[in-house]
């Protein structure tokens, strides 16, 4: 038999209101937040916050120790503020979207992951992907959740599709990756259209006349190979070879003999170092010696690419999207050092990065009603004036508004800076 519970007229509507207030503002009301699965996420940082921040990066592979240092600059931040975000109290924990067995991001656990964070209605924010395939699976599931959607904030994505149509993108983007109609993700890097008119603009500075162009297939890999393709050819530079590399392929001697053939000087790898990228710039240099190899971002950190390629590597360059360590001023100076100083050893540009859009993330929530849908809402109204990275402000598409672009070249084995291009936009729209 059930008991009746009695309650006076004035408790009762007191409960009827404070229900009505919650289920229309969608605000979170709990003692602190719901941990994330312990199979894909490590230990809640600061369990008493309210309101919880995930970071989604692949920690599997031969990338692994950049992105580990991500989560570290991550967690630097929010101690920084106290785990605190306003009026907000925050916890933190780091999710990996790889498998040992693939060592690098896979499908199956960036959907699992998405997911998670879409049913833990104590997540109000996101920080990753790093790779943007991942982030193609993740986005348009968060965009979708409860009281959502969930705030998303990139400190490495670069596909162009993710924010805006353009060259080199698919059909459908990037509306299809935000089905409510409302934008929630946003990044602090500047997208492959400028990357990968800098880098033509760097094959037109190293009298590269001719320039074979590789891609590793999968979206990122094939989109800056695009964006590459166009502003090379906007500027005059002739394209001997647009085709795939087989990540899986045991020697590379044969595409080497098709690109000496070509007459190319240079060669564009558009693609992942964990594509079997060592071993495809070791079959390169030795079939097509004195060819000027060119890659993107996705052969960071470069000292896996040293590790990967060896003595292969001497005299290649990779870009990245964003600003030097030596080139950062202000906070970002002092963060470099404070930072270095904690870690013992200093950031990785992508460390970089990753701290900036904790920064993002931190200011969203505090200037939000402490829903899902405003974090997501307050993240393109963000205008930090003097942070890491200097003034940061997001257009209507969730691009950062600030797009250099760094060149980092090989020598002995190591990586030194050789020059920050920031495109011209009429570049970048070709590209």
């Amino acid at each position: 038999m059930k008991k009746r519970i009695y309650v006076g007229a004035g408790a009762s509507a007191l409960i009827a209101i404070v229900a009505l207030a919650t289920m229309v503002s969608g605000a979170i009301a709990r003692s602190g937040s719901t941990p994330l699965p312990a199979s894909s996420c490590s230990a809640i940082q600061n369990a008493s916050g309210q309101y919880l921040i995930a970071s989604d990066l692949p920690l599997e592979g031969s990338g692994r120790t950049q992105t580990s240092q991500m989560t570290r600059a991550i967690q630097f931040i929010l101690k920084q503020h106290a785990y605190k975000a306003g009026k907000y109290s925050l916890a933190y924990q780091s999710c990996d979207d790889a498998t040992a067995q693939a060592g690098k991001w896979d499908s199956g656990k960036c959907s699992a992951n998405a997911n998670a964070y879409a049913q833990d209605s104590s997540v109000v924010g996101v920080i990753g992907t790093f790779n943007s395939g991942c982030a193609e699976i993740i986005i348009p599931i968060i965009n979708r959740a409860s009281n959502g959607p969930v705030a998303m904030v990139s400190p490495a994505n670069t596909y162009v599709g993710l924010t805006h149509p353009g060259p080199g993108t698919s059909a459908g983007e990037p509306g299809k990756y935000y089905p409510t109609g409302k934008r929630n993700y946003a990044r602090v890097v500047a997208a492959d259209d400028y990357q990968g008119a800098a880098d033509a603009l760097l094959a037109q500075s190293l009298k590269i006349k001719k320039v074979f162009i590789l891609n590793d297939k999968e979206a990122y890999g094939l989109g800056v190979a695009t964006n590459f393709k166009n502003a090379a050819t906007k500027l005059g530079i002739k394209i001997a070879g647009f085709t795939a590399w087989d990540g899986k392929a045991t020697s590379y001697e044969a595409l080497a003999v098709k690109i000496k053939a070509s007459g190319a000087q240079g060669v564009f790898l558009g693609g992942l170092i964990c594509e079997n990228g060592g071993k495809l710039i070791k079959d390169v240099s030795a079939g097509a010696p004195g060819v000027k190899i060119m890659a993107p971002d996705g052969f960071t950190p470069v000292s896996a690419t040293v590790q990967g390629a060896g003595t292969a590597a001497n005299g290649m360059t990779v870009s990245v999207a964003g600003l030097p360590n030596a080139a950062l001023k202000g906070e970002g100076k002092t963060f470099v050092t404070a930072f270095t100083k904690a870690d013992h050893s200093a950031p990785d540009p992508y460390s970089v990065y990753a701290a900036q859009s904790a920064e993002v993330m931190v200011q969203a929530i505090a200037q939000s009603n402490g829903t899902r849908a405003d974090v997501a809402k307050q993240l393109f109204k963000v205008n930090l004036k003097g942070s890491i990275l200097g003034n940061v402000s997001f257009n209507a598409n969730g691009d950062v508004t600030a797009n250099p672009v760094t060149i980092y070249k090989v020598v002995g084995g190591k990586s030194t800076t050789l020059r920050v291009i920031v495109p011209p936009k009429s570049l970048v729209k070709a590209a």
